[in-house]
């Protein structure tokens, strides 16, 4: 690509941040915890479920499991019916469970800090490891979901549809402490106007700066 290219890609992205910070001034991780370990415990939770479906179970799960030591010594059955509603159960209370063992053996019951360590736990993905460094311990991270994946596309930020690809593109258009909140504005838009199926097009704020919603526009849609 060449420099004038990207720089284009990144004054554009830029422009989106700024525009969606007005749109989505409240925009934030709709994850509730108060800890990394329960953000953790929680992101692990919602691979293919809603984040509202995850509240619902962590506000039982978190008056269960405390400690990193709680989710060790929890009995596997015990979990898996806490956390059965939701999906993938058995393999999610594994992972979690896997993932305490690790996290007293190797980190002394502290969740670590680093893409790295993070990604080294069970359960735990560059999406996962980019939620808690960006929302628990405020370090540079930039989580791709399926919203983020769609808008990043659809406004022509990156033609990928590998979410680490998406991250490294995005990451290189974005200082560092936007990443996090980028990502947040992204999937609050994602899910409040730039819907999967129905896209609000012609009501969306950022629609001059979107490639889908001018192309849209340019056929009479």
């Amino acid at each position: 690509m060449s420099s004038a290219k990207q720089q284009r890609l990144i004054e554009k992205a830029n422009e989106v941040y700024r525009s969606l910070k007005k749109v989505h001034p409240d925009a934030h991780c709709e994850l509730n915890f108060s800890n990394p370990l329960e953000l953790l415990v929680a992101t692990i939770l919602s691979a293919q479920c809603t984040d509202v479906r995850v509240n619902i179970v962590t506000s039982k799960l978190f008056k269960r499991c405390r400690t990193v030591s709680d989710y060790d010594s929890i009995p596997l059955s015990e979990l898996e019916q806490i956390v059965q509603s939701a999906g993938f159960y058995r393999n999610k209370a594994k992972n979690i469970k896997a993932m305490a063992e690790r996290v007293l053996a190797e980190y002394g019951g502290d969740v670590p800090d680093t893409m790295e360590d993070l990604v080294s736990l069970p359960g735990v993905g560059r999406k996962t490891a980019n939620v808690v460094l960006g929302n628990a311990f405020s370090k540079p991270g930039l989580p791709v979901d399926t919203h983020v994946t769609r808008l990043s596309n659809r406004i022509g930020l990156t033609k990928q549809d590998d979410a680490v690809k998406i991250e490294y593109e995005l990451c290189a258009l974005l200082p560092p402490k936007q990443w996090c909140m980028f990502s947040h504005l992204l999937i609050f838009h994602g899910r409040r106007v730039c819907k999967a199926r129905s896209p609000q097009c012609e009501g969306c704020q950022i629609a001059s700066l979107c490639n889908f919603a001018l192309k849209e526009k340019s056929r009479g849609k």
